[in-house]
C-alpha cells in the first residue's frame, strides 16, 4: 500500500495542482485572434478526433476551410462556413480535388503510402504546403529515452508497401503501423519536396477521444477506493491534448513552418503519480493508490494504457520522447487540469451505456482480483 512518505508526497502534489494558475489560465482555443493572412486550407479527413479542432480554430483565425472525406461521420456544427468534398482514398476516388488550388493541405488519417501518392497526383502543383500527421511509432528503437526527430525509423519488411491496404494493416498492425507511417512520410517528401511538415504525436487525449486509453485513469480515480497503479509511480508519461495538437498545426500552416516535430507533451516531465494526483485534484475522487510492480503485471498478463515501465522494454523511451523542437516551433499546452476537466465533461455527456463500457484499461472486478493477489504475497 502507499507508504506514509508517499501519501505526504501525493498530498503535496494535489495541493500544488489545485493551486496552479492553470485554473485561471486562458485555454488555447479561447479569445482567438485573426490571422494576419487568411489561408485556403484543405483538410483530408477533418471529422475524426483532431480534425474538428483544426477546423474550429482555423475558422476562428479567419481561414477558409475545405474538407475531403467519405462523408461517413456526422460533421459537428461548425462556427463558420466549411466546404465539404466527398471521395474515397481507398478506391482512388479523388476527382473532387481535381482542378482546385489551396494554400495548405493537412493530411490527418493517412497510414498507407499509396494514399499519399494518389493525393499527390491531383494536389501536386496545386498546394504550397503539405502537413502530415505521423506518429512516434515510426522510430525503430523505442527503448531509449530522449528520442529525437533524427532517430532511425522502423524498416518495412513486407513485399510491397504500395500494395498494403487498410485490411492488411489491421491484420498485422503491431508490425506494420510504424513502418507504413514512416514510408508515408518518405512518400510525402518524394511527392511534395521541401514544403512538407511532419508531425509525430504520441498519445492524443482529451475531449472526443474514443479510445479511452487516457480516459481510463481520471475515470478510475473519480470512482475512488483502492486503485491499482502500475510501477512505483515514478515512470514518466507523455500525451498531448488533441486541441493543442490541432491548433498548433494551423499555426504551423500560418507560419509556413517546415520540418519534422515530435508532438508530445506535457511541456515539463510528468510521472505516473503526478498524472493521477492531478486527475484526483480535478475529479475529487477519494482514492487510495496501491503500486504494483511491472513484473507482477507481466506475470498476470496485464496491460494498462499510457503507462510504460521506464526501466526496460521495447517501449521504455515512449514516456521520454524529446519535444524540444516542437516547443521551439510554437507548440503550447493547455493546463493539465483543463484537459482532465474538459475530457470528463465530454465523457459524461455520452450515453450511459457508452460510459459503462470503457474501451481500455481493466474492469473493477479484474482490478480487485489483482489487488488481492498482490496483497496475498505477504500473507
Amino acid at each position: 500500500m502507499t507508504s506514509r512518505r508517499q501519501l505526504l508526497k501525493l498530498g503535496a502534489l494535489a495541493a500544488a495542482t489545485t493551486a496552479l494558475p492553470a485554473w485561471a489560465a486562458r485555454a488555447a482555443g479561447d479569445n482567438v485572434g485573426r490571422a494576419d493572412k487568411p489561408l485556403d486550407i484543405l483538410i483530408l479527413g477533418g471529422t475524426g478526433f483532431t480534425g474538428p479542432f483544426q477546423v474550429d480554430y482555423a475558422l476562428k483565425r479567419g481561414h477558409r476551410v475545405t474538407l475531403f472525406n467519405r462523408g461517413k461521420r456526422p460533421a459537428p456544427e461548425w462556427s463558420g462556413e466549411v466546404e465539404q468534398l466527398l471521395g474515397d482514398r481507398n478506391s482512388g476516388d479523388l476527382k473532387a480535388l481535381k482542378g482546385r488550388k489551396w494554400d495548405v493541405c493537412i493530411d490527418n488519417p493517412t497510414s498507407l503510402p499509396f494514399w499519399v501518392r494518389d493525393a499527390a497526383q491531383v494536389l501536386k502543383g496545386n498546394i504550397d504546403h503539405y502537413l502530415f500527421i505521423s506518429t512516434i511509432s515510426v522510430y525503430a528503437d523505442g527503448s531509449q529515452p530522449g528520442i529525437t526527430e533524427q532517430a532511425a525509423l522502423a524498416p518495412y519488411a513486407g513485399k510491397d508497401a504500395m500494395a498494403e491496404t487498410q485490411d492488411s494493416l489491421r491484420a498485422d498492425i503491431e508490425h506494420l503501423y510504424g513502418p507504413l507511417k514512416a514510408l508515408s512520410e518518405a512518400e510525402a517528401r518524394k511527392q511534395f519536396g521541401e514544403r512538407v511538415t511532419i508531425v509525430r504525436p504520441g498519445y492524443i487525449v482529451g475531449p472526443r477521444d474514443e479510445t479511452d486509453r487516457f480516459t481510463y485513469w481520471p475515470h478510475r480515480v473519480a470512482q475512488g477506493g483502492e486503485m491499482l497503479v502500475p510501477g512505483d509511480g515514478s515512470d514518466p508519461v507523455q500525451f498531448i491534448d488533441g486541441r493543442d495538437l490541432g491548433e498548433w498545426m494551423i499555426r504551423l500552416a500560418e507560419a509556413g513552418t517546415i520540418g519534422t516535430f515530435n508532438a508530445v507533451g506535457p511541456a515539463q516531465p510528468m510521472t505516473m503519480d503526478e498524472m493521477l494526483v492531478g486527475a484526483q485534484a480535478v475529479t475529487g475522487g477519494d482514492v487510495r493508490y496501491t503500486h504494483v510492480s511491472a513484473g507482477f503485471l507481466e506475470q498476470n498478463d496485464v496491460e494498462l494504457p499510457i503507462w510504460v515501465p521506464a526501466a526496460s522494454g521495447p517501449y521504455a523511451g515512449y514516456g521520454q520522447v524529446s519535444n524540444a523542437r516542437a516547443i521551439a516551433a510554437g507548440l503550447s499546452y493547455r493546463p493539465y487540469a483543463t484537459t482532465v476537466r474538459d475530457l470528463m465533461d465530454w465523457f459524461h455527456s455520452l450515453p450511459s451505456e457508452r460510459q459503462a463500457e470503457l474501451r481500455a484499461g481493466i474492469s473493477r472486478q479484474r482490478e480487485a482480483q489483482l489487488l488481492a493477489l498482490w496483497h496475498a504475497r505477504d500473507a
